[in-house]
């Protein structure tokens, strides 16, 4: 994996050293960031369900001035703290090894917001109603937030959410959806 563009293009990103991971490939990234940016001047993401904080990282690299970054796995947490280190980016980031409905509530109780959530759960097995309603619950969006959704192609998102509307959807080979919502 590397970084695709920005200021750290060409750099490498490490992958988490096992298998329950799934890295996001370079072309489905690259189609994300084209339909959310492609370069940001500046703002708040948050990436939960980090893996090796592959999405976070090619935020910043983009022009996201900070990221939280989440994942309940310690070899996931261990490879993003290495690769935020590799890249110098540590002053751009924090990162929290824990449940993603806990990290939630957390970033609520501390008065967080985003400007871009990244949810990229196991397949098939989070509930994205469950997370879309406690990150509304936990006022971690504002009106124009984007919210990027990674699940499989099978996977039936909602399409009626309350404050939310669908901006984009694609697919990628018989395996990979992509869902892009706006808060309003």
């Amino acid at each position: 994996m590397r970084v695709i563009s920005g200021d750290l293009k060409g750099h490498p990103i490490k992958a988490v050293p096992n298998m329950k991971t799934r890295p996001t490939t370079d072309k489905v990234k690259e189609s994300l960031f084209h339909q959310i940016g492609p370069y940001f001047g500046g703002g708040q993401a948050l990436d939960l369900f980090a893996g090796s904080g592959n999405l976070g990282i090619e935020a910043i690299s983009r022009g996201i001035d900070h990221v939280v970054f989440v994942d309940q796995q310690y070899q996931a947490i261990q490879t993003i703290r290495e690769n935020v280190k590799n890249l110098k980016i540590e002053n751009r980031c924090e990162i929290y090894r824990n449940d993603a409905f806990r990290a939630i509530k957390a970033a609520g109780k501390r008065g967080k917001q985003f400007d871009y959530v990244f949810l990229d759960p196991p397949y098939n097995k989070v509930s994205f109603n469950k997370l879309f309603e406690l990150i509304q619950e936990h006022n971690l969006i504002k009106t124009g937030s984007i919210v990027i959704c990674e699940h499989s192609q099978v996977e039936v998102l909602p399409t009626h959410l309350d404050g939310y509307e669908i901006i984009k959807h694609d697919t990628y080979s018989d395996l990979i959806g992509l869902t892009v919502y706006r808060y309003h």
